[in-house]
């Protein structure tokens, strides 16, 4: 699954040495600095929502033709106990925990695929001048777990397309913390002020672990 070239891709990362406390991402093929620089780097620019529609993000491809879409290689690679894939990816049985609320989950069709940065938020911080292409590349991105996570479908209705300022989990708001600035540094998004604030705010109660990202083409 194309999820599963993960630590592999981490450990190339690590080998050739991340680039430790520059200033944008943009220009580099990985970016890494403690969470308090990283929240710190966000580029801050007004959120634009004109033009939006959610269709124009592809949803739940097939990338890599294995029979199996977006969101059950997802399903498949964050499951604590296994699912049974059966005819056209079917999945059946396994369970799964979702961070958001803290809650094990036994039915696929309980879980939403999460967009960490929802795509709305996206469009807004960036997104609406990139390509057809690179949209749906985002709205599919397997090259990195934060990017999408299973969470209990109702939880992740409440989130909507609401950024940190407007919308934490009730659990491991940390590490919710340390995914969203990971997903901001690889897309290049932006960050609007009261966004930049709620994320300061938030990094000054937790450990300033290093994040690190691959920069997404």
């Amino acid at each position: 699954m194309a999820r599963r070239l993960l630590l592999s891709a981490l450990s190339v990362v690590l080998a050739s040495g991340a680039i430790v406390g520059v200033p944008s991402a943009a220009h580099a093929a990985t970016y890494s600095a403690p969470l308090s620089q990283a929240v710190s780097s966000l580029p801050v620019a007004s959120e634009v929502r004109t033009g939006y529609d959610r269709d124009l993000f592809t949803l739940w491809t097939d990338a890599d033709g294995d029979g199996c879409n977006t969101r059950n290689e997802v399903l498949i690679a964050e499951a604590e106990e296994a699912p049974s894939v059966g005819s056209g990816c079917s999945l059946t049985g396994g369970r799964w925990f979702s961070y958001y609320d803290g809650v094990s989950q036994y039915a696929p069709a309980d879980l939403d695929i999460d967009h960490m940065v929802p795509l709305a938020e996206a469009w807004d911080s960036g997104a609406r001048s990139w390509s057809s292409a690179k949209r749906e590349s985002y709205a599919n991105d397997l090259g990195d777990y934060r990017t999408l996570v299973a969470v209990t479908d109702s939880v992740n209705q409440t989130k909507s397309d609401q950024d940190p300022a407007e919308w934490l989990p009730a659990q491991q708001q940390c590490r919710y913390l340390r995914e969203w600035v990971a997903v901001k540094h690889r897309w290049a998004l932006s960050v609007d002020s009261a966004e930049k604030s709620a994320l300061t705010s938030l990094a000054s109660g937790c450990d300033d672990v290093t994040i690190t990202v691959e920069i997404a083409g």
